[in-house]
């Protein structure tokens, strides 16, 4: 066989597709080969990235989301609420974790998107999660305000420097303190990754230290009190199995956080070992001091009687321990530092990567050869961080952040798919290093053809039979399928597009069995037609892939030895499931404005990233040809 080559790239060098643009896939080491910036620095191990999910999951929300969820919806089984989040969240950390074992470059899911899906989905991830990143720590940093002035005993004790102010003649409320801490956050980020993840591990030691106050000295009330929180008539599920399962969908948001430890993938020493064990002790230490502080306060009160806005201090001062307030507002304030810190610490990989692959100006791909930090892009998003911080009241923004990263954690189980059953088979390579490749590639297939008719001849004259050189298909070919009557639907030449089918059907089936059961605006009896057609497809989809073997070509795709997700498909598919049905949920208004960001993403990559990608004029060959040759 001689050397096969396609050109994905969008106009050019024999492309016949026009949108060919969108499915063009980079190479797993593609950073690692791209070093005319520089090098990050590795520094990293499991303790530092350890510090780099709790201090990025477990912000001051939870020294409020516990009393919210409690009153409206869990009541006393609001610890069952994290457990169900919690186990939830580990399916898209089991998934990162495989794909930032194989693949650890920075980038995270934009990467791992880019390599398994295509460049136009990458994109749209990529985008996404700059607004996710953007939005996400001005809103941060806009609540360090309050929360430092209820730890200095009120508003009127700031400094007028540092306190709120009004325009007059408009509606704008500018926070000077939310953009001086974004400006110090920037500027730790820039001194190097070392400096930065050693305040990152102190200050959410801090907040660690306080969740535990609450645990110890409200276990000990509770024990004082007889924990009448559990002694009600209405027993542990007031809202029933419903409202607790409606109480772990808004919790889920709480294990945000783990998705910064992959961004750091290029800084980690040993990121094939440490990587999944960060991700998966960070998130194993929240969803356990979650669960802690959960009991400890609905056991304290009464869901019912739980203040909404200050559920913690307040379960302790009726408890007459007023004085706890301020070790709670000590935790609340390194909670929100610590969540600063990682929300703005992956946005500049993530700029990086982007401008590393040609679809951002070069700019933002410079790496200081001092600090060996993104410094540029550091710059830029500390200075809109601030400037949205300064002037705006972003909460009502908040949700835009959930978007990016449940379509992050979507199509990262989708990647887990392709990945194990129809894993990249062609690596892009740049028209300069095809001609040893084609030399190689044509001498041996001359050698094959000359062999050919020398046995043609042969054949003719003799009775000798000659073995051939290439195997043929075989039936029996384990990676066909594991049940004998697929097996006759299914060979090695439809193997990879049916598959790949599969997978489209069963994501389909998702979207359309979550929007119906979703959406209770729309006739019952279309409804229930709605679900049945989109379970059907699921449940279709996933006994085809489970009857499926898995492609022995994943074992050597990225860099084996690492981590491997269990449970394939279906984990992977209930993480695309739950993932699917909180994005529905998000509201009409959320996604209106999400869709506007995403129009203005794809007419910059339209106008600017397709046309600088640096798999414009790539040549594809198969992987086993350039191994081979």
């Amino acid at each position: 066989m001689g050397i096969w080559a396609d050109s994905k790239g969008g106009g050019g060098n024999g492309g016949k597709n026009p949108w060919s643009f969108v499915t063009r896939r980079k190479r797993v080491d593609s950073a690692v080969e791209s070093n005319s910036h520089g090098q990050l620095a590795k520094e990293l191990t499991v303790p530092h990235l350890m510090a780099i999910g709790v201090g990025a999951t477990i912000g001051a929300g939870v020294y409020v989301l516990v009393g919210t969820v409690a009153r409206e919806h869990s009541g006393p089984a609001l610890p069952l609420s994290f457990l169900v989040a919690g186990f939830a969240a580990a399916l898209s950390a089991l998934c990162y974790a495989e794909l930032a074992s194989r693949c650890p470059s920075a980038g995270s899911a934009y990467h791992y998107s880019y390599i398994c899906v295509g460049e136009g989905v990458a994109w749209l991830i990529g985008w996404a999660l700059i607004l996710e990143y953007t939005i996400g720590g001005a809103a941060v940093a806009r609540g360090i305000t309050p929360n430092l002035a209820a730890l200095i005993g009120g508003m009127e004790n700031l400094p007028s420097f540092l306190s709120w102010h009004s325009i007059p003649g408009t509606n704008i409320v500018v926070d000077p303190c939310s953009a001086i801490v974004v400006f110090i956050v920037t500027g730790l980020l820039c001194a190097g990754i070392r400096e930065s993840t050693v305040v990152q591990s102190v200050v959410t030691t801090v907040n660690i230290f306080a969740l535990i106050f609450v645990i110890i000295g409200g276990g000990y009330l509770g024990f004082k009190s007889g924990w009448v929180g559990y002694q009600l008539p209405t027993g542990y599920f007031p809202f029933g199995v419903d409202g607790m399962l409606a109480g772990s969908a808004t919790v889920f948001f709480a294990y945000i956080g783990f998705d910064a430890v992959a961004s750091t993938a290029e800084e980690v020493k040993n990121p094939q070992r440490d990587l999944p064990l960060g991700i998966g002790a960070s998130l194993f230490l929240c969803c356990g001091l979650y669960m802690l502080v959960s009991i400890v306060i609905v056991g304290l009160v009464p869901y019912y009687a739980i203040n909404a806005d200050t559920p913690i201090s307040s379960a302790f001062a009726d408890n007459g321990m007023q004085w706890a307030a301020y070790v709670i507002n000590a935790g609340a304030f390194t909670a929100l530092c610590a969540s600063l810190l990682g929300a703005i610490l992956p946005q500049p990989r993530i700029l990086m990567a982007m401008a590393r692959d040609g679809l951002l100006p070069p700019f933002f791909s410079d790496i200081n050869s001092h600090s060996q930090v993104p410094v540029k892009s550091t710059i830029v998003t500390g200075l809109v961080a601030a400037l949205l911080a300064f002037l705006m009241e972003v909460s009502e923004l908040a949700g835009m952040v959930s978007v990016g990263t449940l379509l992050a954690f979507t199509v990262v189980a989708i990647s887990v798919l392709i990945l194990r059953y129809i894993p990249p088979n062609e690596i892009p390579l740049a028209p300069s290093v095809m001609e040893p490749f084609v030399s190689a590639s044509t001498g041996y297939s001359w050698s094959r053809l000359e062999a050919n008719e020398d046995t043609k001849a042969h054949a003719g004259t003799s009775h000798t039979t000659i073995p051939p050189t290439v195997k043929e298909d075989v039936p029996n070919d384990p990676l066909i399928a594991k049940d004998t009557i697929i097996a006759k639907y299914v060979h090695e030449g439809n193997r990879r597009k049916l598959i790949g089918w599969a997978i489209a059907v069963t994501c389909l089936g998702v979207f359309i069995l979550t929007f119906a059961a979703s959406n209770n605006t729309i006739i019952s009896s279309i409804r229930f037609a709605l679900c049945g057609v989109g379970g059907t497809l699921l449940l279709s989809g996933f006994v085809f892939l489970n009857f499926m073997d898995q492609d022995d070509a994943r074992h050597n795709f990225g860099h084996s030895g690492g981590f491997i997700c269990p449970f394939v498909p279906l984990l992977p598919i209930a993480c695309i499931l739950i993932n699917s049905y909180l994005l529905i949920n998000l509201g009409a208004a959320t996604w209106a404005r999400v869709s506007i960001w995403l129009a203005i993403g794809i007419v910059v990559y339209v106008f600017y990233g397709r046309s600088h990608s640096t798999l414009k004029e790539a040549v594809y060959v198969p992987a086993t040809q350039v191994a081979d040759t």
